[in-house]
């Protein structure tokens, strides 16, 4: 069976790095689309869109015979979606505002192959520990939550905060791996543990 070309429509090293985990060899290819929000749109609604946008606007760059993968995630604290942090204030003002509580995860991955993509939400859970202004100011220190959406990372130093994660982990990471892999098999597409192949 062939193994088709397969393109990561993004440039997190974390989204890079989950791939090599499970064994997809892939190159990358950053999609540029506009990330703003539509009126009225659901923060679920959003990051499947953006997901399977990214997705399709790198397959329609490379052709249908590369299976193109798109993802995106935002944090959801009382309905309303929290990105990246502008500077260290905005990064404590996150903090403050998650620690000691429980927000979600939204995960969208969409898998796009010969004109056709499919896509799908994962939603997780997660509890983060209450935090003192101090150790808020000690991890901004460290500069890793100037660059994720909710101000923490949960793959490094933020691994110390988070006290409970109800679903997938690799969906906080920002690649729902599970959700992925049953995409690629709902595409005609075979993953056993390893490169992808088609019929």
């Amino acid at each position: 069976m062939p193994h088709p070309r397969v393109i990561l429509a993004s440039s997190s090293p974390r989204r890079r790095e989950l791939l090599r985990l499970i064994g997809i060899l892939h190159e990358v290819q950053p999609a540029d689309i506009d990330e703003s929000y539509l009126p009225g749109e659901r923060p679920n609604a959003h990051a499947e869109r953006l997901s399977r946008g990214k997705a399709e606007a790198i397959a329609s760059a490379v052709g249908g015979d590369a299976v193109v993968i798109g993802s995106d995630t935002i944090v959801v604290v009382d309905g309303e979606v929290l990105g990246k942090p502008r500077d260290r204030e905005h990064a404590r003002t996150m903090l403050r505002r998650i620690g000691g509580r429980s927000h979600i995860v939204m995960t969208g991955v969409a898998v796009s192959w010969q004109g056709r993509t499919l896509s799908g939400v994962e939603d997780v859970g997660v509890t983060i520990r209450a935090l003192s202004d101090e150790e808020i100011d000690r991890y901004i220190d460290t500069g890793e939550p100037m660059d994720k959406a909710g101000a923490y990372g949960i793959q490094g130093f933020g691994a110390t905060i988070v006290e409970r994660v109800d679903g997938d982990y690799f969906a906080v990471m920002g690649l729902a791996l599970n959700r992925l892999t049953r995409l690629l098999h709902e595409a005609g597409l075979r993953y056993a543990f390893g490169p992808i192949s088609a019929d």
